[in-house]
């Protein structure tokens, strides 16, 4: 079942995908316009070494998700890309293009570069950001997936009212479990402080604001002690 609110089409090949600008794994990305607005294609492409009914079975419930987890942010109050168009046929996403942004990764590395700190106070500030966006992203049940820095943006010019946008959704689920948003946080934790060295403070921002502002904080922070201890018994042994 598609999900309600963003405008769909069983008919593939219906717009221009643009200009190739990425390409991973699970999908191709394209830099275009849609309707006179600048647009972002994401288009999940065939997997040759899939049965064709379970291949395209599986890339409709991606996208699907995708698209359900993109839009259940909005209506709680999160920033992401605007959803144009989806093309289930085609498996492409059409949406908006955030120009004019930087990511919070280069953010982060700019204000320490600038400032000559580990932790500048910009930053605390940009945690407490980070923090109220997950708590509210955990409490309607929306799983991320891929949580780092490079996939959360601040348009330019960045100041304290700067929301924070999250993109790329691409392995997004909907789950009310602990146990999912604790992985989330961990993911995220993970990638900050290999990303941004010596940060363990700003990291820590984040979880305080978060036990603040979700309602269901504390066992997700228990979750997320559990995880942790599983990673090191795994580096453990190796």
């Amino acid at each position: 079942m598609e999900p309600d609110g963003a405008p769909t089409s069983s008919v593939g090949q219906t717009c221009d995908v643009g200009k190739l600008i990425k390409q991973g794994a699970e999908a191709r990305v394209y830099s275009t316009t849609f309707m006179g607005r600048p647009t972002i294609v994401k288009e999940r492409f065939k997997k040759k070494y899939r049965h064709p009914t379970l291949d395209k079975k599986l890339t409709h419930r991606r996208t699907t998700r995708e698209v359900t987890a993109i839009l259940r942010c909005r209506k709680s109050g999160i920033c992401t890309p605007t959803v144009y168009f989806v093309d289930y046929e085609s498996h492409r996403i059409y949406m908006e293009n955030i120009e004019n942004s930087t990511t919070v990764r280069d953010y982060i590395a700019s204000e320490q570069k600038e400032t000559q700190e580990t932790n500048p106070e910009t930053l605390v500030s940009l945690a407490q950001k980070i923090g109220t966006l997950l708590a509210t992203m955990h409490d309607n049940d929306v799983i991320h997936g891929d949580l780092t820095t490079s996939n959360m943006l601040l348009r330019q010019p960045v100041d304290s009212s700067s929301p924070v946008v999250l993109i790329d959704f691409g392995l997004s689920s909907v789950s009310g479990l602990h146990e999912d948003k604790g992985v989330d946080l961990y993911v995220l934790e993970r990638a900050f402080l290999s990303t941004h060295p010596n940060t363990e403070n700003i990291f820590e921002h984040i979880l305080v604001t978060y036990r603040k502002k979700s309602k269901k904080s504390s066992d997700v922070l228990k979750k997320l002690d559990e995880v942790r201890m599983r990673g090191r018994k795994r580096s453990m042994i190796g």
